[in-house]
């Protein structure tokens, strides 16, 4: 099956590369870039329906009627659930919680809670790390919600490894029920949502004040980092001590030369333009016959599926019949909105980075370290030999060593370095 999903992706690149000829553009593109140009044919064809994931057959995700009148962090459900071939002893549930999207209308997200069964030691409460995967999908079937049940998540051993040092670990569907990848803004308040329901949940055995420390890499970078810098303002009662994110996405303007058809990342970065579209419907209109075709195919599909899309060198680009589309005002608003550096974290951040990585440079770690330091943030900066899969083997152990100072309460030095 897994080679099948791979051969399918190659063709689907193929086709994509292979077509050529304009196509109609809708006529919602010309307002949205500002243009006064004569009206355009309007595509029956080009259903933005089609581009959402397709629903899963567990209504247990539906919230109740009325959820949205909830504050944010509201448990709106929850259920046990087993974890295959656990290896430390830890009581496993998943809340389905009340959160919000990049423009402020309520959305429900799940978020799994694994928390030891060995007592904690102390001193104080037990403490909790969210633990966000790089989902990079596309499909409901690719979040960890998902995958941990199922024994399909690429991430367990990290996720293994906190808990046996007997921390709480809080691993969220952080792209939404849109599966918005690359969405940013949203990825950060399901993260601390999904703390807030966590912590004040007494079944569940943790604190209010529970120290919490955040952590992901590369797509998971995308969601510590927003939940860091969103904290402050958003959800300031949470007790966030410290944040760990390597290889982060911090301005896809980097990305369009280093990812953007040039190699073998650009299936994962025209789905990340698939997903900040789910997020920003207005870009929807800018789509020709080959963007909502690829859409289409590509709506239900996780990471594996999608990486091997990269043999085509499809653009972005090749995705509207718009000239220079990625310079339309609406193209640039959105990559504003998207990007890293709104406002310092309140609390410390380690930036980890390989020296080598091609596919998202250092050049964005770097331009988020020194916009978060002249906002008075406490980062430290830390570069590792090596790329992007490199870096993080090398990465994990001192993220990780990073967290346990701040959880047991070790200072950091003040400032940037």
């Amino acid at each position: 099956m897994g080679w099948c999903r791979v051969g399918l992706a190659v063709l689907v690149a193929m086709i994509l590369w292979c077509t050529s000829g304009p196509t109609a553009v809708a006529q919602e593109s010309s307002s949205a870039s500002g243009s006064s140009g004569s009206s355009q044919v309007i595509n029956p064809q080009r259903d933005p329906m089609k581009m959402y994931p397709a629903p899963i057959p567990d209504p247990w995700v539906v919230p109740f009627p009325g959820y949205e009148n909830t504050p944010p962090g509201t448990i709106l459900a929850s259920r046990p659930v087993g974890v295959p071939l656990q290896l430390v002893p830890a009581a496993t549930t998943q809340l389905l919680v009340r959160s919000t999207d990049s423009h402020g209308v309520p959305m429900p997200v799940v978020t799994t809670v694994m928390v030891p069964t060995t007592p904690w030691p102390g001193p104080g409460p037990r403490p909790v790390i969210a633990y966000n995967t790089a989902i990079d999908s596309l499909g409901l079937t690719c979040v960890p919600s998902w995958t941990i049940p199922r024994a399909m998540e690429i991430e367990i051993v990290p996720i293994q490894y906190l808990l046996s040092r007997n921390y709480a670990v809080v691993v969220t569907d952080h792209q939404g029920p849109k599966q918005a990848y690359a969405g940013g803004r949203l990825s950060g308040n399901a993260v601390l949502d999904a703390l807030r329901a966590s912590v004040h949940a007494q079944f569940l055995g943790l604190a209010p004040n529970a120290p919490i420390a955040i952590s992901g890499y590369s797509g998971g970078a995308i969601a510590a980092g927003w939940a860091a810098e969103r904290q402050a303002d958003y959800a300031p009662e949470l007790n966030v001590v410290g944040t760990a994110m390597g290889g982060a996405p911090v301005d896809y303007r980097i990305l369009f030369a280093s990812m953007n058809g040039a190699n073998l990342a650009s299936g994962v970065f025209l789905a990340a333009a698939l997903g900040v579209a789910r997020e920003y419907p207005q870009l929807f209109a800018l789509l020709n016959d080959n963007g909502y075709r690829l859409g289409a195919i590509a709506k239900d599909l996780c990471l594996a599926q999608l990486a091997p899309l990269g043999v085509a060198p499809v653009t972005v680009q090749a995705l509207s019949d718009v000239p220079n589309v990625v310079d339309l005002p609406v193209v640039q608003q959105v990559l504003d909105d998207t990007r890293m550096g709104k406002s310092a974290p309140r609390a410390p951040v380690l930036l980890y980075q390989g020296q080598q990585d091609f596919w998202i440079p250092r050049a964005g770690a770097i331009q988020l370290r020194n916009t978060w330091c002249a906002e008075g943030g406490n980062v430290a900066y830390d570069e590792k030999f090596g790329e992007h899969l490199l870096a993080v083997a090398w990465g994990f152990p001192i993220a990780f060593g990073w967290i346990e100072d701040r959880l047991a309460g070790r200072p950091m030095a003040p400032g940037c370095g």
